[in-house]
């Protein structure tokens, strides 16, 4: 199992998507959130996702999103040799999915400057994203209070994402080949 923490719009996605080109299968964790928004009728937005995110987390704990993951992360993994799951947001899931995965979990970190993350999120218009650079603070200083700061400090991998795409490939590659070799498979 390979999980991806970063900051928003560091390239976690994007880095989930490569290692599924590779053969993983993929668990979203954002989609647990999603859902629940869906299932009380709530418009997808930043404001609604945001909200409901930290209810989950204030009524079962910082690692709630992660448990709640867990069994889809093990049915994945019955169809494919690695497992990857996108969207860590903090030190709490980290520990949540050491603990159920344990030497089988592989922490990789994707890193860009706060720059390059606003730009970014300027172009992809995603239903989730913020509007305005100081939204864009609010968000950070969210995910930092969640503890993806120390979650990030975790990873057993460190991918600084500011290249181009062909360069993020190389490095996602040579990291899914290590890992993949490493626990035996």
């Amino acid at each position: 199992m390979i999980g991806v923490v970063g900051l928003q719009a560091s390239g976690k996605t994007r880095v989930a998507s490569i290692l599924t080109d590779l053969g993983a299968s993929r668990v979203r964790m954002g989609d647990i959130v999603w859902n629940e928004v869906k299932k009380r009728e709530l418009e997808v937005n930043e404001r609604n996702v945001a909200k409901i995110a930290n209810e989950l987390r204030e009524k079962n704990g910082m690692g709630a999103v992660a448990k709640l993951c867990i069994p889809v992360i093990k049915e994945k993994g019955k169809k494919s040799e690695a497992v990857v799951v996108d969207g860590i947001r903090g030190i709490a899931e980290v520990e949540e999915f050491r603990k159920e995965f344990g030497k089988d979990f592989v922490l990789l970190s994707v890193e860009a400057s706060e720059k390059t993350r606003y730009e970014r999120i300027k172009g992809r218009k995603r239903r989730d994203d913020i509007e305005t650079f100081e939204e864009f603070k609010k968000k950070d200083k969210r995910e930092r209070e969640w503890g993806i700061a120390e979650a990030i400090k975790e990873a057993d991998y460190k991918i600084i994402n500011e290249g181009s795409l062909s360069e993020l490939k190389k490095k996602v590659s040579k990291i899914f080949k290590e890992t993949v070799n490493e626990n035996g498979n």
